[in-house]
């Protein structure tokens, strides 16, 4: 096994993890600023409205995006386990 092959798995993992956690990130993100707002145009500065509904939408992410970054996963390892014999030789 190579470094360079080394280094093209770690780089190849890197984007799945980045590519299965932007759904929940990129929704959590939203959901924050819309409550941010909300806090600034009201004035209540209660912490717990921040954490709750974000958390909501971290779930509701995972429940809509949940089958397509499974299936990205199980493709990223079914490629390692079949190519697995090309790495080692």
């Amino acid at each position: 096994m190579s470094g360079d092959l080394v280094i093209q798995l770690g780089q190849d993992a890197l984007m799945i993890v980045l590519l299965v956690s932007a759904p929940m990130l990129g929704l959590g993100l939203v959901v924050g600023l819309m409550v941010s707002v909300f806090q600034a145009t009201t004035s209540i500065q209660e912490q717990t409205l921040a954490f709750i509904p974000k958390i909501i939408a971290v779930f509701v992410a995972i429940l809509i995006f949940g089958p397509w970054m499974l299936s990205i996963m199980v493709e990223y390892c079914r490629n390692i386990f079949i190519n697995l014999p090309a790495y080692i030789g």
